[in-house]
């Protein structure tokens, strides 16, 4: 049997520090926040420049990431809020240094 050799990502994307939210999914985080913060996809988030990784899980079956993001998208802002003040107290963007 082949093992997955993939990751997945749930992440979360904030435009200012409790700002506003993005969910989303990726199998390429690097590549995907590069394209939030560059806005080369039209939509929500470049609408409302929300461009700062503030969160993120990692998963190696795209259906538990999947089923993870419907949970988060669930939840109540301030669950949400909650969960990133445990994890990332100070909301940084957890990207500062990946594109230098």
């Amino acid at each position: 049997m082949i093992k997955n050799v993939h990751q997945y990502y749930l992440y979360l994307l904030t435009s200012k520090k409790i700002g506003t939210l993005y969910i989303g999914v990726t199998y390429d985080l690097e590549r995907r926040v590069f394209e939030h913060k560059n806005k080369l996809t039209k939509g929500f988030t470049s609408k409302y420049d929300v461009t700062n990784l503030v969160y993120f899980e990692i998963f190696g079956h795209i259906k538990d990431a999947i089923k993870r993001e419907k949970q988060f998208k669930k939840w109540n802002r301030k669950w949400k809020i909650e969960l990133i003040e445990k994890e990332n107290k100070n909301w940084i963007d957890l990207t500062e240094k990946w594109y230098d």
